[in-house]
């Protein structure tokens, strides 16, 4: 139930926004009419920044379901999906079954998984396969002894072609997803932990034979059919999309060093506190030179690494982040957990901060919503409804002290989980009720979907000029074509899709009638009636 109303309610309250989402899906919705499964297309031109695989994905969607939000945002909910089992299986098999129930639900209810597992990118399925490669990695390493479990549970059996098969298998579907960096995360994860514990030889068996065969199969047939068909692939998709945009701020997304320390922070809310009892746990092991076998250090590796590999990329943005949050959340489920198991008559009151920052939270979110969004949450609606999220957030919080104080800390963990559920169905719900100031503030849905944009009723014809790139792809996507841009030597009346600077412009060179505005940033529709001598 937690897994269905974190990951899959509300897939269709908003339409594609952003310049990526109406782009993928654009791409993915023409592999479906065109039957194409190789080569990505964009407006009829290969397009390579990213790999094949969600595409594939959102195409099946796309022959599946009649909402294109719905067939474009279903394959990272899956994969969120997927990636909370898997973590959930592994802590199963390292830390027993409450502990695997506690990760499960901290993985579910943090802000990242909440809002990649929404989002029309490659972002989630990337994270997804990495967090499964990660756990039958684990499982090969466990079977050879390198690594110990911390119950009772019985002894893995060897793994002698399966784990690694396996391992390999997911690691190719990770590069499907997102390139030759699922290489990287891995391997130096695992080169991470094999320095540290100096246990070269069971590291070493995660490069069997059976393994790198696994790879090839899954990956390599996309990326030789891709670049025998299309010369340039390479050169486009390897150097500029990957080796340079790490080496480069080519794409012009140069962030400081620091920057995911606090997209990291905001990602694990409102579990972000879990990350002390977390690091203390890891600096006993530390002090006391046990980590050697530990699950728990293999598993850091998996967040340590990433974040330091892309602290070094002249490109950040916030989805890198988003590998990071499957390791993390197992080892915060580990320790709270066993702070838990150990507080006999006293009580592991690092609940109590999770559910005052899950009340933090609750009454900051109508501020934050006015202050952000005014032209959408300055609504009366949204008044009522920002009372019921402060109301709500004081109900968990003292909810959760009360069963802190009476000794029942499982009672409490489940009272700060439903809040995630509470938040999200309430989202939802404003979402739908105000969709209309919903989809004009950040999408070009209901635009594209006015009588006035399609015939009978659109006779002028349609031009972009000098708009945000948001704007210009999700107009593409919902009218089905790849909108002219507007020049002076265009004649006779037009509907006009500009920017507040852009329309300054265009009075220079055309008489404008109308002018409409909507949008963050600002979109102001106009229509053009003849050009200015």
């Amino acid at each position: 139930m937690v897994l269905v109303f974190a990951l899959f309610t509300g897939l269709a309250s908003i339409g594609l926004v952003g310049p990526d989402e109406p782009r993928y899906a654009w791409i993915a919705r023409d592999m479906a009419q065109t039957g194409d499964w190789v080569t990505p297309r964009l407006y009829g031109q290969p397009w390579f920044e990213k790999p094949i695989l969600y595409y594939w994905t959102a195409t099946v969607g796309f022959k599946s379901f009649s909402s294109a939000e719905w067939a474009a945002r279903m394959p990272s909910a899956i994969a969120a999906l997927c990636a909370a089992l898997a973590i959930a299986w592994l802590a199963l098999k390292h830390y027993g079954e409450k502990t695997a129930w506690v990760t499960l639900l901290i993985f579910a209810t943090t802000v990242g998984t909440l809002a990649f597992a929404r989002a029309a990118t490659p972002d989630m399925l990337f994270a997804a396969s990495l967090a499964i490669a990660m756990t039958c990695a684990a499982g090969v390493l466990r079977s050879q002894g390198a690594l110990r479990a911390a119950t009772a549970s019985p002894q893995a059996p060897r793994m002698q072609l399966t784990g690694p098969i396996l391992f390999g298998a997911w690691l190719g579907v990770a590069a499907l997803a997102k390139g030759p960096g699922a290489v990287a995360l891995a391997g130096g994860s695992i080169a991470l932990w094999m320095i540290c514990t100096r246990q070269w030889r069971p590291a070493l068996r995660l490069a069997h034979p059976a393994a790198i065969a696994a790879f090839g199969i899954v990956a390599i047939p996309w990326y030789a059919l891709c670049a025998w068909r299309n010369p340039d692939f390479l050169r486009t998709f390897l150097f500029l999309h990957n080796v340079e945009r790490y080496l480069t701020p080519v794409f012009q997304h140069r962030q400081p060093f620091w920057f995911f320390g606090p997209i990291l922070l905001i990602a694990l809310l409102p579990w972000t506190v879990l990350l002390f009892p977390t690091g203390a746990e890891a600096m006993r092991l530390w002090r006391a030179k046990t980590f050697a076998d530990s699950p728990g250090f293999f598993i850091s590796c998996w967040a340590i690494f990433p974040i330091a590999f892309f602290s070094f990329s002249q490109s950040k943005l916030p989805g890198y982040i988003l590998p990071v949050i499957a390791p993390l959340a197992l080892l915060c489920g580990v320790a709270l957990e066993r702070r838990i198991a150990a507080s006999g008559t006293n009580r592991p009151w690092i609940l109590a901060a999770v559910a005052t920052t899950v009340l933090a939270l609750y009454l900051a979110a109508p501020f934050l919503g006015q202050k952000f969004l005014p032209d959408l949450f300055n609504s009366q609606n949204w008044h009522a409804r920002g009372k019921i999220l402060q109301c709500y957030g004081a109900i968990v919080f003292l909810a959760s002290m009360l069963f802190l104080f009476v000794r029942y800390p499982r009672l409490a963990l489940s009272s700060i989980c439903t809040s995630g559920l509470f938040l999200a169905l309430m989202a939802n719900d404003t979402l739908g009720i105000a969709e209309a100031r919903t989809d004009d503030q950040f999408s070009a849905r209901r635009v594209a979907a006015s009588p006035q944009m399609h015939p009978p009723y659109a006779t002028d014809p349609i031009a972009l000029y000098q708009v945000q790139r948001n704007w210009e792809f999700g107009l593409n996507f919902y009218l089905g074509r790849m909108i002219p841009e507007w020049s002076p030597e265009i004649t006779g009346p037009a509907v006009v899709f500009t920017s507040p600077s852009g329309l300054l412009a265009l009075e220079k060179h055309a008489s404008v009638t109308s002018v409409q505005e909507f949008g963050r940033p600002k979109c102001v529709k106009a229509a053009v009636e003849r050009p200015l001598p």
